[in-house]
């Protein structure tokens, strides 16, 4: 059925709100809930809701940590770019596709 996780790794797990979107961050905590960073999603209270929509615990779905996917022993390769995050990576290839596309279209002001 499904992959068996490391012990610990479940405690600090991100979890997002199938309802609205919104992503618990266990690193960053809800301070102003009273809420300390470090807080696993497990540790939250019983009666705790999404700060975005008000739905239950119980709407929420592990997505996992902010992990680099990939296996660690193949980050070294790619000239460092097996190392950024998704976001990172697309960042990457659309910014070059938009300097490309600005380069062709300056050819335009040449006389």
């Amino acid at each position: 059925m499904g992959c068996m996780a490391e012990p610990g790794v479940a405690a600090l797990s991100r979890y997002e709100c199938r309802a609205c979107g919104y992503i618990y961050e266990p690193e960053q905590g809800q301070p102003e809930k009273g809420i300390p960073p470090g807080t696993a999603f497990a540790d939250l209270p019983v009666d705790w809701r999404c700060p975005v929509c008000g739905v239950k615990k119980a709407a929420f779905v592990n997505i996992g940590t902010k992990a680099v996917p990939g296996f660690p022993e193949n980050y070294r390769y790619g000239i460092g770019v097996n190392r950024l995050t998704p976001g990172q990576k697309s960042l990457l290839i659309f910014g070059g596709l938009v300097l490309g596309f600005l380069f062709l279209m300056s050819f335009y002001g040449v006389k």
